[in-house]
């Protein structure tokens, strides 16, 4: 991707930096398709455990950071822990997008400061527009 243009207030700035923390190469690809597909957002990372996205969001910067709750090894709740011991859950767009979308996993994660939890079977589409939407006013503003 070419970033000649990496004015702060015009349509040739860098698109907004977003982790990925999701287990299925299958799902990563749809989610990084579907994401990137904007050009406002790109996803620069992607984890599939919460040990590898915590050390991700320890060395790099990320404008929004998308969790899976039930990874093949473990959960994704200390990424969500992190990101609020860190103060990161206010700066930072955190969704939560999982097969897990029962009413004490969405309690939890609004415990955690998350605004965004949406069921991976049926709300696939709305975390992307809650992104754009995200980018878009991160643009405009």
């Amino acid at each position: 991707m070419s970033s000649d243009s990496t004015s702060p207030d015009g349509p040739g700035q860098p698109p907004l930096r977003v982790l990925l923390i999701e287990d299925s190469a299958l799902i990563r690809r749809s989610i990084v398709e579907a994401i990137d597909a904007s050009g406002m957002l790109h996803v620069a990372a992607f984890a599939d455990t919460s040990d590898e996205a915590i050390a991700l969001l320890t060395g790099e910067s990320f404008d929004a950071v998308i969790v899976d709750l039930q990874l093949k090894h473990g959960s994704g709740v200390p990424v969500l822990a992190y990101l609020q011991r860190e103060g990161l859950i206010d700066r930072t767009f955190a969704a939560v997008l999982t097969n897990h979308a029962l009413p004490a996993y969405r309690e939890r994660c609004l415990q955690y400061g998350v605004r965004h939890f949406f069921d991976k079977s049926f709300e696939f589409d709305r975390v992307i527009d809650a992104l754009h939407d995200y980018a878009q006013t991160r643009r405009d503003g």
